[in-house]
């Protein structure tokens, strides 16, 4: 099976590197990505949109044999939603890390611009729950490594327009958000997680982890998306 992997924000192809060789070794074949415009300069990546990170995943679906795996971490699950969207014809499954599925016109979130483009705002910018388990070490290592994101990418409303997008088999694998409280969102459904109450084939599987666990449990996050490949 082809597993398309894409990184959430300020992050790239590397940031997979500890999650990719249990993959292979299971005999899939894997292509982790860097979205286009990270770690550009604002003068280069100012057009750079949403659109434009789905149509890459889009042109790696294409350039496939047969069908593929999408696997997205944090803003990366928005943007496998929308090629799964636009390609649902190739898609076995869609793999959501540690996110929620957007609907039509959802955008990831908003941050602060600085020169044009947006860095890394630093692990104070998250909640206490989504770091906990990244030591020290690891907080270094993963915050060396980041890379800024076009101004636009965040913000950018998500477009959808394929409803077959919704019969596809999808996995979450949460870290932050325990499962019995994803059910009962599911249950109530609040117009934020309307898309996410229309999916008909839906598992929710719980990692022990905090929002980053290819850096904290690359192992666990493995096995996991082994896990899903398996079941479809």
């Amino acid at each position: 099976m082809d597993i398309i992997l894409v990184p959430g924000l300020w992050l790239d192809a590397s940031s997979w590197d500890d999650v990719t060789p249990a993959l292979q070794s299971a005999g899939h074949t894997v292509h982790p990505l860097t979205m286009p415009g990270v770690g550009v300069p604002a003068v280069d990546s100012s057009e750079v949109g949403i659109a434009d990170w789905v149509d890459a995943v889009v042109d790696e679906i294409d350039a496939s044999p047969g069908l593929v795996v999408l696997v997205g971490h944090s803003g990366g699950g928005n943007v496998v939603y929308g090629a799964a969207d636009a390609r649902p014809e190739k898609v076995a499954r869609v793999v959501f890390v540690d996110t929620f599925p957007p609907g039509d016109g959802g955008s990831i979130w908003e941050f602060p611009i600085v020169d044009g483009v947006i860095p890394f705002p630093g692990w104070d910018f998250f909640e206490e729950p989504e770091i906990a388990d990244l030591d020290e070490t690891t907080r270094a290592d993963a915050a060396a490594r980041t890379r800024s994101v076009p101004a636009r990418v965040p913000t950018d409303p998500l477009r959808l327009a394929d409803e077959r997008r919704r019969r596809l088999p999808v996995t979450m694998l949460t870290g932050t958000v325990a499962a019995d409280e994803i059910r009962g969102i599911i249950a109530s459904t609040p117009d934020w997680a309307a898309e996410l109450a229309a999916l008909q084939d839906l598992e929710i599987v719980e990692l022990h982890s905090g929002h980053w666990p290819q850096f904290s449990k690359p192992g666990e996050l493995g096995a996991a998306i082994l896990k899903a490949v398996d079941r479809t």
